[in-house]
């Protein structure tokens, strides 16, 4: 039987690689350019943008939320979502960090195959 061995990474490796999962699909890039465009969104407005069933958005926008990366608040039968930007520029720094120390490597292999 496999064992999860997530642990046993450095938490920010193990946060980046569940930012990056939420941002896996490419409605969920879309979402978080739609918000970003009106800097809050009701549900029926994100669903007008994609060409997407409404049951699918909810999803999409339920795993964006799961990542702490957009906010939402369900007021009836309307919902209103916006972008954490305290949590997307915790993902842009985690990022950076990871391109800087990627970027570097380059710099130190010069015959790969």
């Amino acid at each position: 039987m496999a064992t999860n061995k997530k642990s046993e990474f450095d938490a920010d490796e193990i946060q980046l690689a569940d930012f990056a999962k939420a941002l896996s699909h490419p409605a969920r890039i879309a979402i978080l350019k739609i918000l970003a465009q009106k800097q809050s969104c009701i549900c029926g407005q994100i669903v007008e943008g994609l060409p997407l069933a409404q049951p699918t958005v909810s999803q999409h926008l339920k795993e964006l939320k799961n990542a702490g990366l957009i906010k939402g608040e369900i007021e009836g039968k309307t919902s209103c979502y916006c972008i954490n930007w305290d949590t997307y520029d915790q993902f842009r720094t985690l990022f950076e960090a990871f391109d800087i120390r990627l970027d570097g490597g380059r710099q130190q292999v010069q015959n790969c195959c």
